[in-house]
């Protein structure tokens, strides 16, 4: 079980921090989605920051589970919240890669209670 943690909590921190690239870079293909959505300017570095809290909550998680679950539950509920904003604001092509993130991010979370 430790093993698959690792191997996840690697994945999903990849995964978290190719996502925020473009939340640090204001990559119009991503930025202008979020814009349209009612998400201002002011919220991609913070929520590219997040993101990168995230990935190194979980890189810590290995060391130190307490601190992985925690990360895992912080990763779930921001892709939860993106997911929700997707789906408020009409966006039902633009759900489908922050509910994969979001569901990928529970096996960290499950296994990091499981090898506690």
């Amino acid at each position: 079980m430790f093993i698959a943690y690792v191997v996840l909590a690697v994945v999903v921190s990849l995964a978290l921090v190719f996502s925020s690239v473009p939340d640090f870079t204001g990559d119009p293909k991503v930025t202008d989605g979020l814009k349209a959505l009612g998400v201002p300017d002011s919220w991609f570095l913070p929520l590219g920051l997040v993101k990168i809290a995230g990935a190194l909550g979980l890189l810590a998680g290995i060391a130190y589970r307490p601190l992985g679950i925690a990360a895992a539950i912080g990763v779930v509920l921001y892709f939860l919240g993106a997911v929700i904003t997707h789906l408020r604001g009409g966006d039902k092509k633009g759900v489908g890669i922050p509910a994969a993130i979001m569901l990928v991010a529970l096996a960290p979370l499950v296994l990091g209670f499981a090898t506690v």
